[in-house]
């Protein structure tokens, strides 16, 4: 994950139709229901410029779930994260490459916590860190984590209130490239799939994007200023005549999140990739039918128009 300079202004927007109620983790809401991650997008209009972003990521790439059960080449497949409780957690303090965009902490890091990449990629990769306080309802996250002589080191780290929708200061960067949090737009099996639905949107990643960022992004990682590669903050959607029927029961619940709620671009990266925590639970098999999946069968949401 590559960081570039700052945007200088930053367009907001609020969607319509917010879920009952937010989707929960370990007892605390994973931001709450007026959240942009848990705003369903399906009555919203198409963007005017839908089909010039969508061809910029490939009409004819598939999807892939970048999460699973099991490893892959020797790692987890997915971005993990783990529940604390940080009064008896071992606080500790870490020192960023971007500290003038990063939160000091300190950061409850339990031992052998839960790092991307590992234990296969150890030296490689973004190597996000996510650690929730159930007990405070914070969440840590960090990227480019690593530690060497009992000292933690990190590129950037964000600490975000989950009962809350306070966005970073406008062109800070956070853990992901866009500024935004990461755990809320992955596919979580706990009480997320295994419910039968998924009530939030989803992060992906594009390979080539914008020297820009739209709400709720709040920083972008890219030098190119083409209008027809996406900015950080893009919400695409599944298109509604997309028949999803046939899909498997753990793809088809990912795919109608789709539908709902879409997926918000998150990072660089491979086109079409959607982000997720690993689980046991997972079926690998199941998830590989995403693949059915194109670029062709998305379109962009037009969320500028709705102002708050």
């Amino acid at each position: 994950m590559k960081f570039f300079a700052l945007a200088l202004g930053l367009a907001t927007a609020s969607l319509a139709g917010a879920t009952a109620s937010a989707p929960t983790l370990a007892g605390c809401p994973v931001f709450p229901a007026s959240s942009p991650w848990n705003q369903k997008v399906d009555k919203l209009p198409v963007a005017s410029d839908s089909a010039r972003l969508i061809a910029s990521m490939g009409v004819g790439g598939s999807v892939h779930a970048d999460f699973g059960n099991g490893f892959y080449n020797g790692s987890r497949i997915g971005i993990p994260y783990v529940v604390v409780h940080a009064k008896s957690t071992p606080k500790s303090r870490v020192t960023f490459e971007y500290a003038d965009e990063s939160d000091k902490g300190p950061y409850p890091i339990p031992k052998n916590v839960p790092v991307e990449g590992y234990p296969g990629h150890a030296d490689q990769g973004d190597r996000h860190v996510l650690i929730v306080d159930r007990d405070a309802c914070r969440l840590y996250e960090l990227s480019g984590t690593s530690k060497q002589n009992g000292t933690w080191s990190g590129w950037s780290g964000a600490i975000w209130n989950l009962r809350s929708n306070a966005l970073r200061p406008a062109g800070w960067t956070s853990a992901d490239a866009a500024g935004l949090p990461i755990l809320p737009g992955l596919a979580r099996w706990d009480g997320d799939a295994s419910t039968g639905t998924i009530r939030h949107a989803l992060r992906f990643t594009a390979e080539r994007t914008r020297r820009a960022y739209i709400y709720p992004a709040r920083h972008y990682a890219s030098g190119l200023t083409d209008p027809s590669l996406p900015p950080m903050g893009l919400r695409v959607r599944l298109k509604a005549s997309v028949n999803i029927a046939s899909l498997p029961p753990q793809a088809r619940i990912v795919a109608q999140g789709l539908k709902t709620y879409g997926m918000i671009l998150a990072d660089n990266g491979s086109n079409w990739y959607i982000g997720g925590a690993p689980s046991p639970k997972w079926s690998n098999m199941e998830l590989h039918a995403l693949g059915r999946l194109t670029g062709a069968d998305f379109e962009v949401v037009d969320t500028l128009k709705v102002r708050p």
